[in-house]
């Protein structure tokens, strides 16, 4: 009976730590959508509140109104996540399983060389000219998906790893016993038992993609190529000029239309409620591979 008793507390302390990080979390978010259906007079005279003081839809109507490419640079934004995953998906694994078993003879020297790169980089101007320069591939769809997020070397230790752990070698000499191949085994039984580990990478790398605007500032000027991530950025820098311009200062008040605050909720509320929605789809998967596939291997 005590040991019964000492259990309930555990799980009622268990359950209001847990309570109170769901709160913390939620807040911020909460505060983030609040802040943007504010009225941007409100915003700047009495400061953010979980439940808006004056309801304004002004910087959703900017965002979707007045500036027109928002559905084009989304689309964008939805087919450089969906090619870079769906390649980084292939190459990565065609890389961290070799890694992962002890009788390949290369193993370790290539393990070094991928965890060289997790410290070392070249900088940003030696690769704005190989990129450039050497592979063209400025003001194109390419230059949004291939420099730094198509593969990194975190991605393929962690998967390594999974593999190592996860993946008997039996199984594998059994499969060769049978007469199945390399490729044969990597195809059928591998990828079979590493869902967890393959949507783990491939949340991981769709968040880089979605969020990721250095690509777009470096190589990409054309705004036929823009992600929704340049074009807010550009939009942010935008209406803060607008806002601050003398020209608009004068214009009998109408710098007070400019959503310049409430602008700054909308824009990361709309670069991040998609993710949010996928994730619930992921998780699952997502605790399990990130914890396995992090253990030394």
């Amino acid at each position: 009976m005590a040991n019964s008793k000492n259990e309930r507390i555990f799980q009622l302390i268990i359950n209001v730590f847990l309570m109170i990080m769901v709160i913390l979390v939620i807040i911020p978010i909460w505060l983030l959508i609040a802040g943007s259906i504010t009225d941007d007079a409100s915003l700047v005279s009495n400061g953010y509140s979980l439940i808006p003081k004056v309801f304004s839809l002004s910087a959703y109507e900017y965002l979707l109104f007045k500036s027109k490419d928002i559905f084009h640079a989304l689309g964008i934004s939805f087919l450089i996540t969906a090619i870079g995953t769906a390649v980084s998906l292939m190459i990565t694994p065609l890389l961290a399983y070799p890694l992962s078993r002890k009788d390949f003879v290369a193993r370790n020297f290539i393990s070094f060389f991928v965890f060289f790169t997790m410290l070392f980089n070249g900088g940003i101007v030696p690769s704005y000219i190989m990129w450039t320069q050497l592979f063209h591939i400025k003001n194109t769809l390419w230059a949004l998906i291939i420099p730094n997020l198509l593969m990194n070397g975190f991605s393929v230790i962690m998967m390594k790893n999974y593999f190592a752990q996860n993946i008997p070698l039996e199984l594998i000499e059994a499969s060769k016993i049978d007469g199945a191949g390399e490729l044969y085994i990597f195809r059928k039984v591998v990828l079979p038992l590493s869902l967890p580990i393959m949507a783990t990478i491939g949340l991981l790398v769709g968040i880089g993609f979605w969020n990721d605007w250095t690509n777009g500032l470096y190589y990409v000027n054309d705004s036929r190529y823009f992600s929704l991530q340049n074009l807010l950025n550009r939009i942010l820098t935008n209406v803060q000029f607008l806002a601050s311009s003398t020209e608009i200062s004068q214009g009998g008040g109408a710098n007070m239309k400019l959503p310049a605050v409430s602008i700054r909720m909308a824009i990361a509320v709309v670069g991040v409620v998609p993710i949010m929605a996928l994730y619930p789809f992921f998780q699952k998967y997502f605790v399990k591979g990130i914890t396995i596939g992090a253990v030394k291997g």
